[in-house]
């Protein structure tokens, strides 16, 4: 008669062995998710924007010469959005840009924006489309055309998104 309660103590024992090594798996589990989804926001912080070296930018008459020969055609209807499981949306904008300045570019850097009806920015990335090591481009010829996919995080599902702005912010030329 004495063994019975010494099988109830060691199965009582066992279950809250298993129960806290479940609850410590689940914690582990939504810990790791978090990170990962946090993660991805902070990289999209202005002060952790890629930007080209040595570039031309605005206020440089060369720059503004370029700017007229090099056209970014945002395509809204080609933008995708896709929602997440930590809550939050994905777009990505695919813009073609055609280099048209009769001088093969070695460096562009591209800004995108998603701007409410306002036209404010409600997310913006910095992109390096040329050189890109994603699609083994290094140069951009003239009179080629390309389409830069550009991924934007961390929308949330009340964020109003009215237009896709993508503007050329630097230059290089070979």
């Amino acid at each position: 008669m004495s063994a019975k309660p010494n099988t109830d103590a060691a199965d009582a024992s066992r279950r809250k062995i298993f129960i806290i090594a479940a609850i410590a798996s689940a914690l582990l589990i939504a810990l790791i998710v978090f990170w990962a989804t946090t993660r991805s926001r902070s990289t999209s912080v202005a002060g952790q924007q890629p930007r080209l070296e040595g570039a031309l930018r605005a206020g440089s008459p060369e720059f503004a010469q370029a700017l007229e020969r090099i056209v970014v055609e945002p395509n809204p209807d080609e933008a995708t959005e896709s929602p997440r499981p930590a809550g939050d949306i994905v777009m990505t904008l695919r813009p073609k840009v055609r280099n048209f300045t009769g001088r093969t570019i070695s460096g562009l850097e591209l800004l995108a924006m998603v701007v409410d009806l306002d036209n404010k920015p409600v997310r913006q990335r910095t992109k390096i489309a040329v050189p890109n090591a994603e699609t083994g481009m290094s140069e951009f010829e003239p009179n080629k055309v390309i389409m830069v996919p550009i991924l934007i995080e961390g929308f949330r599902k009340d964020d109003v998104r009215a237009n896709i702005r993508v503007e050329v912010t630097g230059v290089r030329f070979k």
